[in-house]
């Protein structure tokens, strides 16, 4: 469990710095469901991602973590295992009036270390947000070199054969859980 102190901003937005309240960073409960689906729904009603149906997000509930403010989820993300080298993070989404606070990078970074702690050696992300996961150490990747992942959920996507998603991803050292370049 990750906390993350918070104080409000000139307008009265929460920002990450030191103060008295706090965003937890954990994992999902049944109860978080219809507040993730809002969330990566929104998303995906601008294109911006792709939709999830409540079933979905029961069925796959164990793979989520979740940012947490006074009771309500602002951010979300899973982690899925694709085979035994790598999983992916998904569904990353962090409400509009929270981003830019560091809230999804603390959410790759606890989906990473539970990738870690698994033994997972390698985790990808096929995403529009090219920068943000530079920043975190992700580097590009062509599809191809992801086939459990086109042959396991790629075939069943709207966007399939016609992918626009970049695929980045990042090697972990098995050691540390430390994240490392490879090339």
């Amino acid at each position: 469990m990750v906390l993350l102190r918070v104080q409000p901003n000139a307008k009265g937005v929460r920002s990450p710095m030191a103060g008295e309240d706090e965003v937890l960073i954990r994992k999902a409960l049944v109860r978080d469901v219809p507040a993730m689906a809002r969330l990566i729904n929104g998303f995906a009603a601008r294109e911006l991602m792709l939709p999830r149906s409540h079933y979905q997000f029961y069925q796959h509930l164990r793979d989520f973590t979740v940012a947490e403010y006074r009771g309500e989820v602002i951010g979300c993300g899973a982690l899925q295992i694709i085979w035994e080298d790598q999983a992916e993070i998904r569904s990353l989404a962090v409400a509009p009036e929270w981003q830019r606070r560091g809230i999804g990078r603390r959410l790759v970074r606890a989906l990473l270390d539970e990738a870690a702690a698994l033994g997972v050696p390698s985790v990808f992300a096929l995403t529009y947000q090219q920068a943000f996961f530079e920043r975190l150490g992700f580097h590009v990747v062509p599809h191809e070199s992801l086939p459990h992942k086109i042959w396991g959920d790629c075939l069943n996507c709207p966007k399939f054969p016609n992918c626009d998603e970049i695929a980045m991803r990042i090697e972990l050292n098995r050691e540390d859980g430390d994240e490392t370049q490879s090339h």
